[in-house]
């Protein structure tokens, strides 16, 4: 692999291709390295399969396979993905679905459509190291 390892790794779960190549383009614009997985399934693999842990994960709530819900419980369930930050980024907006989230062990929601700046805020804000 010829990309820079110093550079913060996110690994973003969308199913929109049109989405998920918006993300890419603006996080690598930014500096960071981005794998993209297009299903729960590719996902969980990503997951299980990984070599190095993200620094983020960019977490869709309605996938195909397996939901945003059911791929959050596979990421906290393994103890190395324990303090890697989750956002979710969905078009589901009710106060249950973000509490069900939140809950889940998310640790934020962006609702779609989002604000390009305010979604790199966010992803700055958990990438600061302490």
């Amino acid at each position: 692999m010829t990309e820079d390892a110093s550079k913060p790794f996110i690994l973003v779960v969308e199913d929109d291709e049109h989405i998920s190549q918006i993300l890419k383009f603006m996080l690598e614009r930014q500096g960071y390295r981005v794998q993209l997985a297009a299903d729960g399934m590719a996902a969980r693999d990503a997951v299980e399969q990984a070599a190095e842990l993200p620094a983020l994960v960019l977490l869709d709530v309605m996938l195909p396979y397996l939901d945003g819900f059911e791929v959050i419980g596979i990421i906290r369930a393994l103890p190395a993905w324990k303090q890697v930050p989750v956002v979710m980024l969905t078009a589901k907006t009710t106060e249950r679905d973000i509490v069900r989230a939140l809950d889940a062990g998310a640790n934020d929601y962006v609702v779609k459509p989002f604000q390009p700046a305010e979604l790199l805020a966010r992803v700055r804000r958990y990438l600061r190291q302490p």
